[in-house]
């Protein structure tokens, strides 16, 4: 009898490979043939080949392929250059498909019903390319379809009719058939006077429960203020505790994703048994330093909980997306963890500490200015690489501050906390993230893709002034650029020796380079937007900043009488709006 079983479980197991096995040779066909309607693709998809298995667990072997657990479940071939005419047919009958070809040179006519039957299909982003002719109704059809981007191509005619499902619309001014008509003027003042009452009421109401808890439960607040107090204590007893803790569970509960190939595996019963040192509890979560007990591999874990309104294939899909990015200047993300409540997100330990504490902490050595140069320059091509491979992301950072900068030990930048807007609990990013104390979401309510340019130049007046920002610690929306309000006090008094950080040393012959910087952040700061430098300007002028000023910089006119000259400004243009 036993070996009855024997031989039916060993037959169930060979048929349940060969299906698999056809499942990714099916797949593979599938893709061979998507590639063969494009043009431009030998080097960038060399490496597929119908020999090589698509997946490795969450590791792609061919390239531009997102896989979770073996399975393939996406195309991500943005900016690589391909074009042609791509077959979406050829991709008809791929499950849970994720189809990301923005940013290539794409063209043609797409057929209407190119993504017939794909009921799957929840992101398509073709934007940035080269198509024509009429937005495919089959599109309008997919049950399941969240994002879509299809800005900067040539379709014309008639939107399809999207009003029935529920994808993310990122214009909020966009009204009209077939999106929620539009309201006219006096609707709208209606609207806002209608919101404005009803918003008074519940604070009034929010504040008598407030006051009647308060007296009512005065014993229990107290309670709850000494247990607060020792969280970080209780939560570091729990990350050591391998028995009486609450992430390793059998299955999925306890098992770490690595998004990154080539890097020595380990599971999260090795983290929780490593001994762990409390870094610092921010306003997204708490850090901890981790030392494996084999080797004395060194990580560190970010603690988010914060999160938890983001799904998980939702949260999976961006994390590995992150996982793929490769800089010089980004901190790369090691691996992560679900659950519902929290996440954990897991990358390398730097020794050297952030731009923050060798600015304002205690570190024994200074920043001079080529120091600070390298530093704004690295962070800059840091900033450039995420806008290059986030392009459908209005935030490609969204969290750029001095403490989110590290320093490796020969003070390259690494960029830290980047691209997690998205991920972030809209309620709790608004309230603690750079990017929502900028003037336009102070005032307008509103981020744009230059908000990442206004905290570049907080924190190049940062690095040069030595001052740190004191909006940042404000609590929701700050509406004061005090920082950029201050530089441009002391400029308008036509120049004195306040501007630049005491602490900065080799200044010799550097002053007009340092000038050039200053001016760089003040047209980064400009709080109207329209009138805001784009990244690629700021850069551009970045990249072109020397650690010596030029002989002719040097001259005898001096540099202190020529504050707005030596930039090719005039005093009146470098009196910007910094106070809206």
């Amino acid at each position: 009898m036993a070996c009855s079983w024997t031989y039916w479980l060993f037959l169930a197991h060979v048929i349940l490979l060969c299906a698999i096995s056809a499942s990714g040779d099916l797949e593979a066909r599938a893709l061979l043939k998507f590639k063969e309607s494009l043009s431009n693709y030998t080097h960038a998809l060399s490496n597929w080949n119908e020999s090589i298995s698509l997946c490795s667990g969450n590791d792609s072997n061919w390239k531009g392929l997102l896989c979770l657990n073996d399975v393939f479940y996406g195309l991500r071939l943005e900016g690589m250059g391909l074009g042609g005419l791509i077959d979406v047919e050829a991709l008809s009958g791929l499950t849970h498909l994720r189809l990301f070809l923005s940013n290539n040179r794409f063209s043609g006519n797409i057929k209407d019903d190119a993504f017939f039957g794909m009921r799957s299909l929840r992101n398509v982003y073709l934007a940035n390319n080269e198509f024509v002719g009429k937005i495919p109704k089959s599109l309008s059809e997919l049950p399941k379809l969240a994002n879509l981007l299809l800005d900067d191509n040539q379709f014309e005619g008639e939107i399809p009719d999207f009003s029935s499902m529920g994808l993310k619309d990122g214009n909020d001014g966009l009204c009209g058939k077939p999106l929620e008509p539009c309201m006219s003027s006096l609707k709208r003042s209606v609207h806002r006077i209608t919101i404005i009452i009803i918003v008074i009421v519940g604070v009034v109401a929010l504040a008598a429960i407030s006051i009647a808890c308060f007296i009512c439960c005065g014993r229990w607040t107290r309670k709850t203020q000494l247990e607060k107090s020792s969280s970080e204590l209780m939560y570091k007893k729990e990350f050591n505790n391998t028995h009486k803790q609450q992430y390793y569970k059998k299955g999925e509960h306890g098992k770490l994703y690595f998004v990154r190939n080539g890097r020595e595996r380990f599971e999260l019963h090795d983290l929780l048994k490593a001994s762990a040192e409390v870094m610092g509890s921010g306003s997204l979560g708490s850090s901890y330093k981790a030392t494996l007990l084999d080797g004395g591999t060194t990580m560190v874990v970010k603690r988010f909980r914060h999160m938890s309104n983001v799904r998980r294939d939702e949260f999976h899909e961006h994390v590995t997306r992150l996982g793929m990015l490769s800089h010089p200047n980004l901190l790369p993300l090691v691996a992560f963890y679900y659950r519902r409540e929290e996440k954990l997100l897991i990358s390398d330990f730097v020794d050297n500490g952030s731009l923050a504490s060798h600015l304002h902490g205690k570190r024994s050595r200074r920043l001079d200015w080529p120091a600070r140069l390298k530093i704004i320059k690295g962070v800059a091509r840091g900033l450039a690489y995420l806008y290059k491979e986030l392009p459908s992301l209005t935030l490609p950072h969204g969290h750029l501050k001095s403490s989110n900068v590290l320093l490796d030990d020969t003070f390259e930048p690494l960029l830290q906390d980047y691209a997690l807007v998205s991920l972030i609990n809209k309620g709790h990013a608004q309230q603690f993230m750079v990017a929502y104390k900028s003037p336009e979401f102070s005032q307008h309510d509103f981020v744009t893709k230059k908000t990442d340019v206004w905290s570049l130049g907080i924190l190049i007046l940062e690095m040069l002034t030595g001052k740190f920002p004191t909006n940042y610690l404000k609590q929701g929306k700050s509406g004061n650029a005090d920082l950029a309000a201050w530089v441009n006090s002391v400029l308008r008094e036509e120049w004195t020796d306040e501007v630049f950080d005491i602490d900065m040393k080799g200044m010799e012959n550097g002053e007009g380079e340092m000038l050039k910087l200053l001016k760089i952040g003040m047209c980064c700061c400009e709080w109207n937007v329209e009138r805001r430098w784009d990244l690629r300007e700021a850069i551009e002028k970045i990249e072109e900043l020397k650690e010596r000023d030029s002989d002719e910089e040097n001259s005898s006119s001096g540099i202190e009488g020529d504050v707005y000259s030596s930039r090719g400004m005039t005093e009146d243009a470098f009196s910007f709006s910094v106070n809206g």
